[in-house]
């Protein structure tokens, strides 16, 4: 996907929740985590019930190596799905958080050292 036109949009001063979830979704496929995040914050700004960009900021934040911002997002957005109904976002992000948790609780790999 071309994000020229898009930033095109933003540059002329269009600015809303969509562009913001679909300038960050692609982002987050080209993994620029951090340039992701911007947008779906914003998006979060202008839509703050929206669980499509709660997901897609805690895969952001877990990309950029921020495990407890994942955390976070993922737990608010499962309470914002909840509250709308939106059970497969809510199952979907408490997948990633368990994943997320699991990972957490792994021993750190002991470097091999020879003598």
């Amino acid at each position: 996907m071309d994000m020229k036109p898009l930033e095109a949009l933003l540059q002329r001063g269009v600015d809303n929740a969509m562009l913001r979830l679909t300038l960050g979704s692609h982002c987050l496929k080209m993994n620029d985590a951090g340039t992701a995040i911007t947008h779906l914050q914003r998006c979060l700004q202008w839509s703050p019930d929206y669980s499509a960009a709660w997901k897609l900021l805690g895969k952001a934040h877990a990309l950029a190596g921020r495990p407890e911002a994942a955390q976070d997002a993922w737990t608010q957005g499962m309470a914002v799905a909840e509250r709308k109904g939106d059970h497969q976002a809510r199952k979907e992000m408490q997948v990633f958080l368990r994943r997320l948790q699991r990972t957490a609780q792994q021993p750190a790999a002991t470097p091999v050292t020879t003598s």
